[in-house]
């Protein structure tokens, strides 16, 4: 089993917390490899304020709930005599009143399980938080982040989909960098810190033991699902892809119990679709025509007619290639039912070149294929800020 950043930090490096206020960014993820969360691990250290991605605290509210504020008892924690602790939700507000929050600050500590792609709101979540930490560097506060690292889910090598355009930066795109990034929490951070010319300083405690090439399911960690529609390592596996079902008006599984594992809608004709991928052999996967019924999202009650995704070598499945084909086929069979929801799509694919491209009939190879220089020049960009 590797070890944490979260351990790393309190049994090597903590002196970086000795004698420091301390604000915790984290979530249900936030635990260390014998699953004891965070902020018990931190009782012994003045711990003064807690802050929550989507999803909240506990993990416990769906996509785009806006969540309040609200106390955490440190009872729940193991220590019933000292006051609630305030938990500040950064998600749902437009900008986040951090200037008051900061002054209490010595240090904030980003403890979260990412999955390795851009579209996931709480990598855009640290580059709000670092910018927040910039900012109160300029009016002269300076307040120390440290990044306990974790790691990526589906690898650190494989880089994959379009690089996203500045023009369409949002908290589902928050950077620069393709759809697959293929890097540490950690090491995304540094990044950011770097290109960013950012002041403040940053530290990232390092995990020990993991390497590029590992997997989820090949570090000896439980799986703590980040958040609701992330359940398991297969959905992580599938999830760059499939989530740009999201800017359609076909289900991406939501409201399933295989959220981007299921793809359809009541009108796709499932045996058809399925036939048609299976017959283009795509790497690390192969289809399954499906009925399924969400319970909520995107045609909730109704039967809905499409495909499940099987993962047969995760190290070979390219979701997001595997995606572009799927909707190419449905803009083949449905283009008087496909539908682009297009400002959401193009925010998830980082542009309008994708959406127009697949209108347009674009060639799928030729789409894929341009992403190609961008990746080879995103491996150059991010190998000074790797880690492992």
């Amino acid at each position: 089993m590797i070890k944490l950043g979260i351990t790393h930090l309190l049994t090597e490096k903590s002196e970086w917390l000795k004698g420091k206020s301390i604000g915790l960014l984290t979530n249900h993820t936030g635990v260390n490899e014998n699953l004891i969360h965070t902020i018990e691990l931190l009782k012994s250290f003045n711990l003064v304020s807690l802050f929550s991605p989507e999803h909240g605290l506990w993990g416990a509210s769906q996509d785009g709930v806006k969540i309040s504020d609200s106390k955490y008892e440190k009872s729940e924690g193991g220590n019933s005599e000292s006051q609630p602790l305030q938990i500040y939700s950064l998600y749902g507000r437009r900008q986040f009143a951090w200037g008051e929050v900061i002054q209490d600050l010595d240090v904030l500590i980003y403890d979260i399980q990412d999955v390795g792609v851009r579209y996931y709101t709480y990598l855009g979540t640290l580059f709000e938080t670092m910018k927040a930490l910039e900012w109160s560097t300029e009016s002269d506060k300076s307040v120390e982040c440290i990044v306990a690292d974790r790691p990526n889910p589906i690898g650190g090598i494989h880089i994959e989909g379009p690089m996203l355009e500045s023009g369409y930066i949002s908290l589902v795109g928050p950077y620069t960098i393709p759809v697959r990034y293929g890097m540490t929490i950690g090491e995304v951070a540094r990044l950011f810190h770097a290109e960013q010319g950012f002041n403040f300083s940053l530290k990232v405690a390092r995990m020990d033991g993991w390497s590029r090439s590992d997997w989820y399911n090949e570090t000896g960690l439980h799986w703590v699902l980040p958040s609701p529609n992330m359940p398991t390592l297969e959905t992580a596996t599938l999830y760059p892809g499939m989530c740009l079902f999201e800017g359609t008006n076909v289900s991406e599984g939501r409201g399933t119990t295989k959220p981007f594992e299921y793809i359809g809608s009541p009108w796709i004709d499932k045996d058809k679709l399925a036939a048609r991928l299976n017959e283009k052999q795509f790497p690390g996967v192969c289809f399954r025509p499906v009925v399924f019924t969400p319970q909520f999202s995107k045609f909730e009650g109704e039967v809905c007619h499409g495909v499940a995704i099987h993962i047969i070598d995760q190290e070979q499945v390219a979701s997001v290639e595997v995606a572009v084909w799927m909707l190419s086929f449905l803009m083949e069979e449905h283009s008087e039912r496909l539908e682009f929801r297009e400002t959401h799509f193009d925010r998830l694919a980082g542009s309008s070149i994708l959406r127009e491209g697949l209108l347009i009939g674009a060639s799928c190879d030729v789409i894929i294929e341009d992403w190609d220089t961008d990746i080879e020049q995103f491996h150059e960009r991010r190998d000074p800020y790797l880690l492992y």
